[in-house]
């Protein structure tokens, strides 16, 4: 059975799904910021099929969200880095880990404290407006169409419907 692709679809929420919605694919992203870079490293942490990780780094690459360079060439082995657009993506496993510490830690509390090292406090991801800087909570946050949203489909009395008036205004 053929999985749905969403690459199409106009929502990035949609496309990040597409690239990056499995489970072995956030782990991977994870480890890597953990400080895991090496193959092996991956599979003994994770207990990932080797098939399984070679498709992940390769989706990962491909995508450009890690790079693979050679650490040893006798024999060749690699290790993979977050680029740019990888090391971004690191404010969406904060953001997750939060999540998942304030509604799944047990009784004993949360698995892994993350420390901020500039002010050296422990700390949790928020998220917050880019402008006043206040926390976003879905209740005080509307959405409309931005200028990347296919003006084919602003007529579409669905996508109106969605986000109403706004729908037509860029």
């Amino acid at each position: 059975m053929r999985r749905t692709s969403f690459t199409g679809w106009p929502c990035s929420i949609a496309r990040t799904v597409d690239l990056l919605g499995d489970a072995w694919t956030l782990l991977v992203l994870r480890e890597i910021f953990y400080g895991e870079s090496r193959f092996d490293g991956f599979i003994d942490s994770l207990g990932i099929a080797r098939n399984t990780l070679t498709d992940r780094l390769r989706r990962l690459e491909d995508a450009g969200i890690l790079e693979c360079r050679a650490y040893q060439s006798d024999p060749v082995r690699h290790e993979y880095l977050p680029t740019e657009k990888g090391r971004d993506f690191f404010g969406v496993l904060a953001a997750l880990n939060a999540w998942g510490d304030r509604w799944l830690a047990d009784d004993e509390g949360v698995p892994v404290v993350m420390r901020h090292t500039v002010c050296g406090h422990d700390t949790r991801a928020r998220v917050v407006c880019s402008s006043c800087g206040e926390p976003l909570a879905g209740e005080d946050v509307t959405v409309r169409t931005g200028a990347g949203y296919p003006a084919r489909l602003l007529d579409d009395p669905r996508v109106k419907a969605r986000f109403g008036a706004d729908a037509a205004s860029r």
